[in-house]
C-alpha cells in the first residue's frame, strides 16, 4: 500500500505531501491524484549503462498538492498513465524534458505531447545559457538542493530515505517555476519561441532511439547507414548498448573491408565485442 513519506514545504507556500506507491493496488488512488489537474510536474530515475533501453526507476510526479514516487520495478502495470499524461489540456513540466520523454515512451509508450521545459524556458530568460536543476531552483526560491544522490544505484532496492528525499526534490518545485517563468517568457515576449523549442524537444524524445543515432552520421554512405541499422536491430533485439556490439570508430573500417571482397570472414571479427554478434554480421552480409 501507499507510504506517506513526509511533508515537504521549502520556501513554497504550500506543503505537499510525498506518497510512495509501491503496489499496483494503489491505481485508483494515482489516478484521482492527476485527472483533475491541469499542471503536473514529471521526472524519471533510471538507468541506461548497459542496456539498449533506459531501465526505468522511478517515476516522480508533482501536482499542486503532492508528491507520488511511483516505484516502477514494482509497479508494472502502468498503462492507465497513458490516458492522463497524453491530455492535451494538461501542461507538463521538466527539466531537461528529451530524457524524461525518452525514457517514458521506451518505457512505458506514453509519448507525451504538451509540456514545458524549464531548462529551456531558463535559457530564454537569461539570454541563452543552460542552467542545471539546482541552479533554477536556487535562483528563484533561495533553496539549496543536495545533490549527493545523483549517481547513486536506482535499480536496488530498498530505496534509501535520502533517495526518496532526494526524488521528491526533484519535482518539488517545477510547478512553481513554470509559473514565475510563464510571467518572464510573456513580458520578454518569448513564450511562442520557447514553446516551439519545448515542441522540438518533445519530438526528438517521442522517436525511436535509432532516428536520432542515424541523424549524426551525415557524411556517411548507404553501406555505412545499412551497417549501422543492423548495429541497432542487433543492439535492440538483444537489448545492448550499441557499442557493446562494435564501436563507432570501427564503422567505417568495416564498411572498407566489405567491399574488397577478397577479405575473409574472419578479417571482420577483430571489430566485434564477441563471437555471435560478429556471426550475426557475417550472416547479414552472407560471406
Amino acid at each position: 500500500m501507499i507510504s506517506i513519506i513526509k511533508k515537504l514545504g521549502f520556501n513554497l507556500k504550500n506543503k505537499k505531501t510525498i506518497y510512495l506507491v509501491e503496489s499496483e493496488e494503489d491505481k485508483e488512488f494515482v489516478k484521482e491524484s492527476l485527472e483533475e489537474e491541469k499542471y503536473i510536474g514529471i521526472d524519471t530515475e533510471f538507468n541506461w549503462r548497459n542496456t539498449y533501453f533506459p531501465e526505468l526507476s522511478l517515476l516522480q510526479i508533482s501536482t499542486r498538492s503532492k508528491i507520488l514516487l511511483i516505484d516502477c520495478l514494482k509497479c508494472k502495470r502502468l498503462g492507465y498513465l497513458n490516458k492522463i499524461l497524453e491530455d492535451k489540456t494538461k501542461t507538463i513540466i521538466m527539466h531537461s524534458s528529451r530524457s524524461d520523454t525518452t525514457v517514458l515512451n521506451t518505457n512505458l509508450k506514453i509519448k507525451l505531447n504538451n509540456c514545458f521545459d524549464i531548462q529551456i524556458a531558463e535559457k530564454f530568460i537569461n539570454g541563452g545559457e543552460i542552467k542545471n536543476y539546482g541552479f533554477i531552483v536556487a535562483k528563484y526560491f533561495g533553496y539549496e538542493l543536495d545533490k549527493s544522490e545523483t549517481n547513486s544505484n536506482w535499480l536496488k532496492r530498498p530505496l534509501t530515505g535520502k533517495q526518496l528525499e532526494y526524488a521528491a526534490d526533484d519535482v518539488n518545485f517545477l510547478i512553481p517555476t513554470y509559473k514565475k517563468q510563464l510571467k518572464a517568457l510573456k513580458i520578454l515576449k518569448k513564450e511562442k519561441e520557447a514553446i516551439t523549442e519545448f515542441r522540438k524537444e518533445t519530438l526528438l524524445g517521442n522517436q525511436e532511439l535509432y532516428i536520432s543515432r542515424l541523424k549524426k552520421l551525415k557524411k556517411a554512405s548507404k553501406e555505412e547507414r545499412d551497417i549501422f541499422l543492423w548495429r541497432e536491430k542487433h543492439a535492440k533485439e538483444k537489448d545492448l548498448p550499441p557499442s557493446y556490439i562494435f564501436e563507432d570508430k570501427f564503422l567505417k573500417t568495416i564498411t572498407k573491408k566489405l567491399k574488397h571482397k577478397k577479405e575473409q570472414p574472419h578479417e571482420f571479427l577483430k571489430f566485434f565485442k564477441d563471437n555471435s554478434a560478429a556471426k550475426d554480421f557475417l550472416k547479414f552480409i552472407e560471406l
